[in-house]
């Protein structure tokens, strides 16, 4: 009476783990973000500017009743700023700052593709040299219908506190020329 027993549970093990992937263009390049941080997906419009800004940050939208700043993220790699066409769109997503609080960040892109499931064994790191955005922004190179895919570190990307940083430069910046 009383005997403790125990017992082996066959766990189910994934032949390969899986992903999902939100695919997108930005400047003929196609980029991917795992669906996990992803709120939504809405059209482009109504954005009103915020002076005093850095220029990857085109304005902010009312997203039912709340503030949410928009990133264009091909100014945010360095390039030039995104031109807008009908298939632009912002994605909206939860990015967190580096004391943990929630902040919804809208993301403009060319256009949405689709969502993908990539399994991790074709998932590549980053690599070190050769990419035209910065390398600490890629989390991998993933192989799809044999292009690479290049998967985003949001977080990075969206470092709310190193946006901050970035603005308040630029807004020293712009003071020291006047």
């Amino acid at each position: 009476m009383g005997a403790l027993t125990t017992t082996k549970r066959s766990v189910p093990i994934l032949e390969e783990d899986e992903a999902q992937y939100l695919t997108f263009m930005l400047g003929g390049e196609m980029f991917a973000i795992s669906i996990l941080g992803i709120k939504e997906i809405i059209e482009y419009g109504n954005l009103t500017s915020v002076p005093m800004m850095p220029a990857f940050v085109r304005g902010v939208i009312n997203l039912r009743g709340a503030v949410v700043p928009v990133v264009d993220l091909s100014a945010r790699f360095g390039r030039h700023t995104a031109k807008i066409t009908r298939r632009s769109c912002i994605i909206i997503i939860e990015a967190r700052s580096e004391d943990g609080e929630p902040q919804d960040v809208g993301l403009l892109v060319d256009a949405v593709s689709a969502v993908l499931e990539i399994p991790a064994s074709e998932v590549e790191p980053a690599p070190s040299f050769g990419a035209k955005i910065r390398a600490d922004f890629i989390s991998g190179m993933a192989k799809v219908n044999g292009h690479f895919v290049i998967t985003l570190n949001v977080n990075r990307v969206l470092s709310v506190n190193e946006m901050a940083r970035l603005s308040a430069a630029d807004t020293v910046a712009e003071t020291a020329l006047e």
